[in-house]
């Protein structure tokens, strides 16, 4: 009985990601990969607290109370948000699906796990870089040395951009047209492609940075690599922004956390300031729903502030209460 609930499990793993996600879903290779790394960590997990290897777990033993152990582990022992553990929980329900759809035998533990919800969690608000501040951040790499003009390149990619991690990463040589006009075809969400203009200085550096590289001619080869040659994972997207912001002398304000999504909100606010519409920016950077665009217009402190000034309001000097009642008369009057 063992042995026919170890090869189900790898099966049900391997029909959800090559049949379910790939075939049938035509998930995208970040999605997949998001998918995979929280299966990945909750099998790790519960071969940990079963004492036994993954690979002889049971879907038995992948039942609601190690699910809920799995998501306090992330929150309490590996710091994750609550965001986070919702996005790995949203991976474990995607996959038991696929399990209770696959094997009506196991439908009651696959019901158990469907029915854990998600925090909620507030809405947090948007951080975003000051021009100064992202110019020095720019400016860090040390571009006398190749590292640092890869460096460079990348962070002004993002910040030219708005590409998300995984869509600058998945750049290749044949997305980029550096011919004016110059554009890159960017890869995004759901599989949908956009396609995002490139300023003459930009298309400029990267034609350079690719000839320095030797692949210009090279339609498949990857355009961010790093010191083997293979494309940039997105750890070393975040250490090489992490350490741009590391080695800045000029301390950086108005955002207490810089990520690379950050450059990515610098860029709309920067666009919306410009009085560029929200329609054009949701086309730019690949929302699906105008609702997240006009988040940047929740978050632009700026343009509040602006309005506030071309407000009439004069100085009054406030009247001084007058009680309505005898009976307020006579508790104002003790």
């Amino acid at each position: 009985m063992a042995k026919h609930f170890r090869s189900m499990l790898a099966d049900l793993l391997e029909s959800f990601f090559r049949k379910h996600l790939v075939a049938q879903r035509g998930a995208s290779p970040a999605t997949v990969n998001c998918y995979r790394d929280a299966l990945r960590l909750f099998l790790t997990f519960a071969s940990e607290q079963a004492k036994k290897r993954p690979a002889q777990l049971r879907i038995e033993e992948l039942d609601r109370k190690m699910v809920l152990a799995f998501l306090d582990h992330l929150e309490r022992e590996r710091t994750n948000s609550v965001r986070t553990r919702n996005c790995r929980l949203a991976a474990i329900h995607s996959f038991f699906h696929h399990v209770a759809s696959r094997d009506p035998e196991v439908m009651n533990i696959a019901s158990t796990v469907l029915g854990i919800q998600g925090k909620r969690t507030s809405k947090p608000i948007l951080g975003y870089l000051r021009r100064s501040d992202l110019e020095t951040i720019l400016a860090a790499p040390d571009r006398s040395k190749p590292r640092g003009r890869r460096d460079h390149a990348l962070l002004l990619f993002l910040a030219r951009t708005g590409a998300r991690v995984s869509e600058a990463i998945g750049v290749n040589v044949g997305d980029l047209t550096l011919e004016w006009p110059s554009q890159v075809l960017l890869r995004g969400k759901g599989a949908k492609q956009r396609i995002v203009p490139l300023a003459k200085d930009m298309a400029s550096l990267l034609r350079d940075y690719l000839e320095e590289r030797r692949v210009a001619s090279q339609p498949q080869a990857p355009v961010f690599v790093n010191a083997r040659g293979r494309r940039l994972s997105r750890f070393g997207v975040i250490y090489i922004l992490r350490q741009a912001v590391s080695i800045t002398t000029k301390p950086i304000v108005g955002t207490t956390s810089i990520s690379p999504h950050t450059l990515r909100h610098s860029l709309a606010m920067g666009l919306l300031q410009s009085g560029v519409d929200p329609i054009t920016i949701q086309a730019w950077l690949g929302h699906a729903s105008l609702n997240t665009t006009h988040q940047y217009m929740e978050a632009d402190l700026e343009m509040k502030r602006r309005a506030l000034e071309k407000c009439d309001t004069p100085e009054t000097t406030p009247a001084p209460y007058q009680p309505t009642d005898v009976v307020l008369a006579f508790l104002e009057s003790l």
